[in-house]
């Protein structure tokens, strides 16, 4: 697989993380009035908003150095990085849906394993690139 593969498999989760991340840091009232399904887990902390801002623009950070350069010294922590939230993220909101509209549970469940998917799609390529370039 070429670097754009890689590029694209990493744009998922480093847009997501950009994105949440700003908003929170930057307007976390509004990340938590606006943001889909955020409400459902009460109550508001601008505190907490903001350092979950802070530490999301961080891996979007270590995501964007690996989306410039995918090389696989920089490809494979950044994802795994992602993943070591993006996985209990996932697994947070799909055990606590009591409150959520079916919509949103499908929105939460595919969304949340899609980009899970992409980071685990972006370390799958850049080893699987480096074992065939080995050979």
């Amino acid at each position: 697989m070429n670097n754009l593969t890689i590029r694209l498999a990493l744009l998922i989760p480093f847009g997501e993380e950009l994105v949440v991340g700003g908003w929170n840091q930057l307007f976390p009232r509004g990340f938590y009035d606006n943001f889909p399904t955020v409400d459902l887990t009460p109550p508001f902390s601008e505190h907490f908003a903001r350092d979950f801002g802070g530490a999301t623009l961080g891996l979007a950070l270590i995501l964007g150095i690996a989306l410039v350069k995918p090389k696989t010294h920089f490809v494979v922590p950044a994802a795994l990085a992602y993943l070591a939230f993006a996985v209990p993220h996932f697994f947070f909101h799909l055990l606590n849906m009591d409150a959520a509209s079916h919509g949103q549970k499908m929105f939460l469940t595919i969304g949340n394993a899609a980009v899970a998917l992409f980071a685990l799609a972006a370390i799958a390529l850049a080893v699987g690139r480096d074992r065939r370039s080995a050979e």
